[in-house]
């Protein structure tokens, strides 16, 4: 089953937005919000962005790029901030989204730092940094606190994450397994404005 994706991107990761328009067989929906929306109502505010950029979505896709953390400010991130709100937003008359956060080639080794051996369970994990490389509409959703854990699972993660490398083998699968996350019981845990 094939699913509409919206493309969340910073303009300097037009590229790779052009690549998957051109090269990638998905089914993309090819807006993005850059105008701001002129109201201090937040429940308006994403009434708007979900029937004016996202009602035929299912998925968005976040291309996680070296512009696209909270680092740089609101002003900056506003309009890929309020992307993924919307597609976090479940309200009245409109669904939730799947997001699919994709490393660029130019951050895997920012965001995948390696494994490290944790002290309390005697295991190892994987480090994976989302918290200083994304904007927190994505890192919280990634991590939702699981509590007193010391890991993450996939059961435990909302946002699915992949790198462009692995995405460009298989587009599909990863689109597919973002959107099943839209039922999963981790759905009922996530945040639009963490």
């Amino acid at each position: 089953m094939r699913h509409k994706c919206f493309i969340s991107s910073k303009t300097e990761d037009f590229n790779y937005k052009r690549y998957i328009l051109e090269n990638m067989d998905i089914d993309l929906i090819d807006k993005s919000l850059n105008v701001a929306i002129d109201s201090d109502d937040e429940e308006y505010i994403m009434q708007v962005i979900r029937r004016d950029y996202l009602s035929d979505s299912t998925v968005t896709i976040f291309l996680i790029g070296s512009q696209s953390s909270d680092a740089l400010g609101w002003e900056e991130q506003k309009y890929i901030k309020r992307e993924l709100q919307g597609s976090l937003y479940h309200g009245t008359g409109n669904t939730q989204s799947g997001i699919l956060g994709i490393v660029l080639p130019h951050m895997t080794d920012s965001v995948y730092r390696g494994s490290y051996a944790c002290n309390r369970c005697g295991g190892s994990h994987r480090y994976v940094n989302v918290k200083d490389t994304t904007i927190s509409e994505f890192s919280y959703n990634y991590y939702i606190p699981n509590g007193d854990k010391c890991s993450w699972s996939e059961d435990d993660r909302f946002c699915v994450l992949v790198a462009w490398n692995e995405f460009a083998k298989a587009p599909e699968d990863y689109i597919h397994k973002a959107f099943n996350k839209r039922g999963h019981p981790i759905a009922e845990k996530t945040k639009v404005y963490p």
